[in-house]
């Protein structure tokens, strides 16, 4: 399945530019705004507002982790690495910290509006992913609450095909999922050290 590139929403966007006073800056700066973005520079801190920027353009030849407020990786908008120094720490430390897209040094016109698309693109699709496999862990995790739930039911009946069939009647009765109902069940254990009561 493949999905079209967003060029919309680019407009009124706003960018912050966190790389050392350069004469080449303004040229970046100018292609930002000419794309309709509203364009700052920051260095050598992010200001508080960065958290509610819509991207990160930032310099990896002098830039460092504690620059970020946020996780290494985790950052909550699309980032784009200024590579200046192809040098391999340098290169492994923009991957290590999220970067989305790579706009190469020295700071030109050309390049700045595919960077900002394949920034947002790669941003939304890493978003995606991340809440497909926090779904799976919940998933997963509920599905072994379930098997827990069934272990404890099943010392009770002699069969975990009784106790299986418990534990949907149960979560019938309290008007709940089946995994809302094992949480229950094994807390209810845990607490009472026993699952008495419980049926």
């Amino acid at each position: 399945m493949s999905t079209q590139i967003d060029i919309a929403g680019l407009e009124g966007a706003r960018a912050i530019v966190l790389h050392p006073a350069h004469d080449r800056l303004q040229i970046l700066l100018r292609q930002l705004r000419a794309i309709g973005l509203k364009a700052e520079t920051a260095w050598p801190k992010l200001p508080a507002s960065a958290i509610t920027a819509d991207f990160i353009l930032y310099d990896t030849d002098a830039g460092h982790d504690a620059q970020f407020p946020w996780a290494s990786g985790q950052s909550p908008m699309p980032m784009i690495a200024l590579v200046g120094s192809e040098a391999p720490g340098r290169i492994e430390w923009a991957s290590k910290t999220g970067a989305d897209a790579l706009l190469v040094k020295p700071l030109a016109a050309s390049g700045v509006f595919a960077s900002l698309l394949m920034a947002r693109q790669s941003f939304e699709r890493r978003k995606a992913l991340l809440a497909e496999i926090g779904a799976l862990r919940d998933r997963l995790s509920a599905r072994q609450t379930i098997v827990q739930a069934v272990t404890l039911l099943a010392k009770k009946t002699g069969s975990e095909e009784t106790a299986y069939d418990d534990l949907r009647q149960l979560a019938m009765a309290w008007k709940m999922t089946m995994e809302d109902a094992a949480v229950q069940i094994v807390k209810h254990s845990e607490t009472t050290g026993a699952n008495r009561g419980i049926c």
